[in-house]
């Protein structure tokens, strides 16, 4: 059997039953979205960061993150050779305003970062290149931080996506990659303005604020009443993606790092458990987004009647 056909076989069960799964993210190739859209929020997440606590590593992982979410998104298209066609849909599709964003963030980066690790350069931070630079990267990173939570949003086919929270959480999840690359990069002893103590507090108020959406979310989805949002919560909390969840989001990405900051790990082993709770909470980032996204329901086709008393 073909894929394709196999594909054909598995659309035509969908359309049996009554709550039809979303196939086209987070299964096959659509796993290299889920991954574009998780990088690409540690990026925006970690260059934020590393401006507030003025650390130059931080931002070189910004950089790299980008750079990985960029290629995981050529990896998703059908036609990678035609990617620059997304540009032209920037009136009516977040998916083009994302490549914008990530174009602007990846040009605006390498200017800036160019001459902070290589002192030769032709131009320097300060100059209007590198300040140029700075600017485009700012902008793209905005961009890329707020944009990717409209990208669900705007796919009213599937109500459990369509909530306002969710451009917001994918807000936390930006902010909480970011503190979690600047853990790791504090790991291995770059320089930074950032004390270790304060990290843990801003993942700490960052964590509780992305739970709390998260739960607002979730109880605005299963008391909707809109029967596939219904379905989406029970396949994320008792259906097949309750494993990814519970494991992959709750206990590494959550439980983890909480116990080792409440056991006060971090002030005997401080850097290889900074390095821990940052892996961990990214981790469970990633973990988030894939069983969310592979959790969306499609609205029915199809609802049964009442039965006649």
């Amino acid at each position: 059997m073909t894929t394709q056909t196999a594909k054909y076989e598995q659309l035509i069960q969908d359309l049996r039953v009554q709550l039809r799964p979303q196939r086209e993210w987070g299964e096959g190739r659509g796993l290299f979205l889920v991954i574009g859209h998780f990088l690409n929020g540690i990026a925006g997440g970690a260059w934020l960061m590393s401006l507030v606590f003025d650390s130059v590593a931080g931002l070189a992982v910004g950089f790299v993150m980008a750079a990985l979410g960029g290629t995981a998104h050529l990896c998703f298209l059908g036609r990678p050779e035609r990617f620059w066609r997304m540009v032209w849909r920037m009136k009516s599709s977040w998916i083009s305003r994302g490549f914008l964003g990530l174009s602007l963030f990846l040009t605006g980066a390498f200017l800036y970062l160019v001459p902070l690790f290589l002192p030769g350069a032709p131009w320097n931070a300060g100059s209007l290149l590198g300040q140029t630079g700075y600017v485009l990267a700012f902008a793209g990173m905005i961009i890329l931080i707020g944009y990717m939570g409209f990208v669900y949003t705007a796919s009213k086919a599937i109500p459990f996506w369509n909530s306002p929270l969710h451009p917001v959480l994918y807000i936390g999840h930006a902010l909480r990659g970011g503190v979690a690359a600047l853990l790791v990069v504090a790991a291995f002893g770059a320089p930074s303005a950032a004390p270790e103590q304060q990290l843990l507090w801003m993942w700490i108020a960052v964590t509780s604020a992305v739970a709390l959406l998260f739960a607002i979310e979730m109880h605005g989805a299963f008391t909707s009443g809109n029967v596939a949002a219904r379905g989406s919560v029970h396949k994320l909390l008792a259906g097949s993606m309750a494993w990814y969840f519970y494991i992959g989001t709750l206990a590494v990405g959550v439980a983890v790092p909480a116990w080792l900051v409440l056991a006060g790990w971090h002030s005997v082993h401080s850097r290889d458990v900074m390095a821990l709770i940052g892996i961990a909470s990214a981790i469970g980032d990633f973990f988030m987004k894939y069983s969310v996204i592979r959790a969306g329901t499609h609205l029915p086709l199809w609802i049964p009647a009442a039965p006649r008393r």
